[in-house]
């Protein structure tokens, strides 16, 4: 099928001919007709097939032009980044379309944010916490929200979005289109779609963790930390097939260090990004390497799902992640938009569970591959990979219940319990009789006698 054969209007044929696409990929194409009838959907695709124009196509060709100032379309995405995004490929998509779209997320002035809403605006793209607090503020009206769309839904429950999404239903019109898409289906996912959706149509294009035909995965088994990072720069040497290549870590620390080692050897090639850096940074990091100023970007996890490149050469797994599903989020960084792409995991003994369970959900195994001979096999260690040194029986040392020479018992006064309740019982013992004084049915008493 070709994008003639679905039934868009001019505007959108014009924008899609200007981007140079001919083919819907396969979300897209079985998407469309279920949201143009209104129903709600649950579309579950791979990373990088193509869901933002799959839900975006549709809308866009049933959006009305309106001077209304409220929001029609909400579009709620877990991160920053992929806010911006969005907004920029749905401008894309609306060259030749009259509309008013606007990103609003955390980490910078809200009162700019809350003037942008004010001039009014047909479509919203935003995280769960912003959006709430601009709600809330009563600058913001979603009264005459008509399409609600949840993007990256997944990673959005892992993000511990839940308790947000339910306060955002809850100031939402009952009678609204509900659109849906992630990469997996997990128990929490299911559990959202049932308390909130209405019979919603099932779209699935690809088994969850099935990997990409046009992604070469390749791995080899280092020992170490400095290991990997001495096979990662030999590695990334080869400028040629190197040219644009993604470094995936699992925590901000890491990512600093790795980022660092590699500063050395490609100084001026390399940038960062993870939640601990400011947004103009993180920002100026994207831009960098999408531009091609810089060749290698190092990243965590939990950036995973908001990157959206072009051309991305290869992905480097430079540590196991420790969920099966986080691997498929990052390899789908590399082989878009049907180029070929490259992901290599590098895989430690410690690691071989996890790299199991990635294996296991591909139904797969990653082939190995043998260490270059230049590659310098390291024995030194950081603190984390160290193992744990367990003290031998040592006879001059106490059991945890003996109690040291210096150890002394309470003097009595000072044993005090709480036993809780009344004070009552300690004026019992005291007195030998319970305190009266002010009580009204003590005294009627004493006076009938």
């Amino acid at each position: 099928m070709t994008f003639q054969e679905l039934n868009l209007n001019t505007p959108l044929y014009n924008a899609i001919a200007d981007l140079g696409f001919e083919k819907p990929t396969a979300i897209q194409e079985q998407s469309f007709n279920v949201i143009c009838s209104g129903r709600d959907m649950v579309g579950i695709a791979q990373t990088g097939t193509g869901k933002t124009f799959a839900y975006m196509l549709p809308i866009l060709r049933d959006l009305k032009f309106s001077k209304q100032e409220n929001p029609r379309v909400l579009i709620l995405v877990p991160t920053r980044e992929l806010v911006i995004q969005v907004v920029e490929e749905i401008e894309k998509l609306s060259k030749y379309i009259n509309n008013r779209v606007l990103g609003v997320y955390g980490g910078v002035n809200i009162n700019q944010q809350k003037a942008d809403v004010a001039q009014g605006l047909d479509i919203l793209v935003a995280t769960p916490g912003r959006l709430y607090d601009l709600a809330v503020s009563r600058v913001l009206q979603l009264k005459s929200i008509q399409k609600l769309v949840i993007d990256e839904v997944d990673v959005m429950l892992d993000l511990g979005f839940r308790h947000q999404l339910i306060n955002i239903f809850d100031i939402l019109p009952a009678k609204r289109q509900n659109i849906m898409f992630s990469a997996t289906m997990t128990e929490d996912v299911d559990a959202l779609i049932n308390d909130f959706f209405l019979n919603p149509e099932k779209i699935s294009v690809a088994v969850s963790g099935t990997p990409l035909e046009n992604i070469a995965q390749f791995r080899y088994d280092v020992p170490n930390y400095y290991t990997k990072l001495n096979l990662i720069i030999h590695l990334l040497k080869d400028t040629k097939d190197l040219n644009k290549v993604l470094v995936f870590v699992s925590n901000k620390r890491m990512a600093d260090r790795l980022f660092d080692g590699l500063t050395e050897h490609f100084s001026g090639e390399c940038c960062v990004i993870h939640s601990n850096k400011t947004q103009n940074y993180r920002l100026r990091s994207i831009e960098q390497f999408d531009k091609g100023d810089k060749r290698i970007l190092v990243a965590t996890d939990v950036m995973a799902r908001g990157l959206d490149f072009e051309t991305v050469s290869h992905v480097f797994n430079f540590d196991t992640p420790s969920f099966p599903e986080n691997y498929m989020h990052r390899i789908g960084r590399t082989g878009r938009a049907e180029q070929k792409g490259v992901a290599i995991l590098f895989s430690a003994e410690a690691e071989s569970e996890a790299r199991e369970q990635i294996e296991a959900l591909m139904q797969m195994t990653i082939p190995v591959l043998e260490l270059p001979e230049s590659v310098t096999i390291s024995t030194e260690l950081l603190d984390e990979e160290r193992p744990e040194n367990k003290e031998r029986y040592n006879p001059l040392k106490r059991d945890e219940d003996e109690v040291g020479p210096a150890f002394h018992e309470k003097k009595e006064k000072n044993k005090k319990v709480n036993l809780g309740g009344s004070y009552k019982r300690e004026i019992v013992k005291k007195y030998k009789k319970p305190k009266t004084r002010g009580d009204k049915n003590y005294n009627k008493r004493n006076k009938k006698k």
